[in-house]
Protein backbone atom coordinates (compact mmCIF):
# COMPACT_ATOMS: atom_id res chain seq x y z
CA UNK A 1 0.00 0.00 0.00
CA UNK A 2 1.35 3.46 -0.87
CA UNK A 3 1.98 6.09 1.73
CA UNK A 4 3.58 9.49 2.36
CA UNK A 5 5.91 9.99 5.32
CA UNK A 6 8.41 12.60 6.50
CA UNK A 7 10.98 13.31 9.16
CA UNK A 8 13.17 16.27 10.09
CA UNK A 9 16.76 16.23 11.29
CA UNK A 10 18.33 19.30 12.89
CA UNK A 11 21.77 19.20 11.26
CA UNK A 12 22.94 22.30 13.16
CA UNK A 13 22.56 20.51 16.48
CA UNK A 14 22.98 16.92 15.30
CA UNK A 15 19.62 15.64 16.53
CA UNK A 16 16.04 14.95 15.44
CA UNK A 17 13.89 18.08 15.18
CA UNK A 18 11.21 17.39 17.78
CA UNK A 19 8.14 19.63 17.95
CA UNK A 20 8.40 21.05 14.43
CA UNK A 21 5.08 21.86 12.74
CA UNK A 22 4.52 20.44 9.25
CA UNK A 23 1.57 21.30 7.01
CA UNK A 24 0.52 19.19 4.04
CA UNK A 25 -1.20 20.91 1.11
CA UNK A 26 -2.56 19.55 -2.17
CA UNK A 27 -2.13 21.80 -5.20
CA UNK A 28 -4.61 21.71 -8.08
CA UNK A 29 -3.76 24.29 -10.77
CA UNK A 30 -3.95 27.55 -8.77
CA UNK A 31 -5.86 26.24 -5.74
CA UNK A 32 -4.33 25.03 -2.51
CA UNK A 33 -6.17 22.64 -0.17
CA UNK A 34 -4.77 22.08 3.29
CA UNK A 35 -4.88 18.37 4.10
CA UNK A 36 -3.46 18.43 7.59
CA UNK A 37 -1.17 19.92 10.21
CA UNK A 38 1.28 17.62 11.98
CA UNK A 39 3.92 17.88 14.69
CA UNK A 40 7.16 15.92 14.75
CA UNK A 41 7.80 13.60 17.70
CA UNK A 42 11.01 13.12 19.71
CA UNK A 43 12.49 11.15 16.81
CA UNK A 44 11.77 14.02 14.38
CA UNK A 45 9.06 11.97 12.68
CA UNK A 46 5.34 12.47 12.32
CA UNK A 47 3.46 9.70 14.12
CA UNK A 48 2.23 7.64 11.18
CA UNK A 49 1.80 8.35 7.47
CA UNK A 50 0.61 11.77 6.32
CA UNK A 51 -1.35 10.01 3.57
CA UNK A 52 -2.00 6.34 2.87
CA UNK A 53 -4.45 4.04 1.15
CA UNK A 54 -7.29 5.78 -0.65
CA UNK A 55 -6.23 9.23 0.61
CA UNK A 56 -2.95 8.94 -1.36
CA UNK A 57 -3.86 10.14 -4.86
CA UNK A 58 -1.89 11.15 -7.93
CA UNK A 59 -1.13 14.86 -7.84
CA UNK A 60 1.06 17.70 -6.69
CA UNK A 61 1.60 18.29 -2.99
CA UNK A 62 3.59 20.61 -0.77
CA UNK A 63 5.00 20.05 2.68
CA UNK A 64 5.47 23.29 4.60
CA UNK A 65 8.00 22.94 7.40
CA UNK A 66 7.80 25.69 10.04
CA UNK A 67 11.56 25.89 10.48
CA UNK A 68 11.78 29.43 11.89
CA UNK A 69 9.47 28.69 14.81
CA UNK A 70 11.35 25.48 15.56
CA UNK A 71 14.81 27.09 15.40
CA UNK A 72 13.73 30.01 17.61
CA UNK A 73 12.26 27.53 20.08
CA UNK A 74 15.63 25.78 20.22
CA UNK A 75 17.24 29.05 21.31
CA UNK A 76 19.36 29.42 18.19
CA UNK A 77 20.41 32.99 17.42
CA UNK A 78 18.58 33.96 14.25
CA UNK A 79 18.50 37.27 12.44
CA UNK A 80 15.13 39.03 12.17
CA UNK A 81 13.67 38.19 9.85
CA UNK A 82 15.10 34.70 9.87
CA UNK A 83 16.77 33.53 6.67
CA UNK A 84 14.55 30.40 6.69
CA UNK A 85 11.05 30.61 8.08
CA UNK A 86 8.60 28.26 6.36
CA UNK A 87 10.40 25.79 4.09
CA UNK A 88 8.12 24.59 1.26
CA UNK A 89 8.89 21.37 -0.56
CA UNK A 90 6.66 20.80 -3.59
CA UNK A 91 6.62 17.32 -5.07
CA UNK A 92 4.52 15.05 -7.22
CA UNK A 93 2.99 11.67 -6.48
CA UNK A 94 2.68 9.59 -9.65
CA UNK A 95 2.43 6.04 -8.29
CA UNK A 96 -0.06 5.58 -5.45
CA UNK A 97 1.28 2.10 -4.71
CA UNK A 98 4.72 3.51 -3.76
CA UNK A 99 6.16 4.83 -0.52
CA UNK A 100 7.04 8.52 -0.80
CA UNK A 101 9.31 9.60 2.03
CA UNK A 102 10.23 13.30 2.04
CA UNK A 103 12.80 14.10 4.74
CA UNK A 104 14.21 17.51 5.63
CA UNK A 105 17.76 18.11 6.92
CA UNK A 106 17.64 21.56 8.49
CA UNK A 107 19.98 24.27 9.76
CA UNK A 108 19.35 28.02 10.23
CA UNK A 109 20.86 28.89 6.83
CA UNK A 110 20.19 25.88 4.63
CA UNK A 111 18.29 22.68 4.07
CA UNK A 112 18.44 19.50 2.02
CA UNK A 113 15.74 17.08 0.95
CA UNK A 114 15.49 13.96 -1.18
CA UNK A 115 13.08 11.14 -1.89
CA UNK A 116 13.87 8.57 0.75
CA UNK A 117 12.58 5.10 1.38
Amino acid sequence: MGRLTTHVLDSAQGKPAAGLQVELVRIDEDSFSKIGVFLTNNDGRVDGPLLEGDSLTVGTYELQFHAGDYLRGEGLALPEPAFLDVVPIRFGIADVSSHYHVPLLLSPFGYTTYRGS
